[in-house]
């Protein structure tokens, strides 16, 4: 897929949410979602390069605030693998995921996490937002877009 029909289904996908009203947090898909995050973010704090490859869309897209627009599943992979693994985890702050069902596609997840870098206990881990677009393939669900922010 090119660049500008990539563009075009973010923008798309970015207006169906502000469309749509989140879906109750007792549904299916909201259950589901939340499972998601969690299978890929139990991977993501215990180095489980194999889960997290399966739940990363080959058409995966990463943009990070800080970092920049990582397009290539591999190279994010290799980049958590080096620089992450062993070094940092991820905590979800409670109760904060919405989820949007985007029809015919799968689902977006907002919510805020906090990282704790392990060389650094004592350093003090501010909220930050990310959002996380979910391709329900049919029999699996992938991540395709996740923006990640961290500059408050």
């Amino acid at each position: 897929m090119n660049r500008l029909k990539k563009t075009v289904v973010l923008v798309f996908i970015v207006a169906s949410i502000a469309a749509n009203a989140q879906v109750s947090n007792d549904s299916e898909l909201h259950k589901k979602v939340v499972a998601l995050d969690k299978e890929l973010f139990d991977a993501y704090n215990n180095c489980d390069m194999e889960t997290q490859a399966k739940l990363m869309d080959e058409d995966l897209e990463f943009y990070h605030d800080m970092g920049g627009l990582s397009t290539s599943k591999s190279d994010v992979l290799k980049s958590i693998e080096e620089n992450i693994c062993g070094k940092v985890t991820r905590q979800l702050v409670e109760g904060s995921i919405e989820v949007h069902q985007i029809p015919g596609f799968g689902a977006v997840e907002i919510g805020m996490h906090r990282f704790f870098n392990k060389q650094e206990p004592n350093a003090t881990s501010k909220a930050s937002r990310f959002i996380t677009l979910w391709r329900n393939n049919g029999s699996n669900w992938t991540t395709t877009r996740v923006i990640s922010l961290h500059k408050n």
